[in-house]
């Protein structure tokens, strides 16, 4: 079973465009991935102004950071 994840980054980012895109075929067989706005909080954007589009997997609170690519996230969610 996929664990639950987020996506965190803001309306805008090219960077996370392009991480949403690499996050579909995972989406498509089943993995759930919350779209996060960091903008909402301002512990988000302290946390992650700087370093998004990030990942971060709900079950461990474990986050991948971008630059990634799918055979990054096959081991992120193993």
């Amino acid at each position: 079973m996929l664990p639950e994840c987020r996506l965190f980054g803001t309306l805008g980012c090219h960077l996370c465009e392009i991480a949403e895109a690499e996050l579909m075929p995972f989406v498509e067989h089943g993995l759930l991935v919350e779209l996060v706005d960091i903008s909402e909080r301002e512990d988000w954007m302290d946390n992650y102004a700087l370093r998004i589009p990030v990942l971060r997997r709900m079950d461990t609170d474990a986050e991948l950071a971008w630059p990634f690519e799918g055979e990054q996230i096959v081991a992120f969610l193993r």
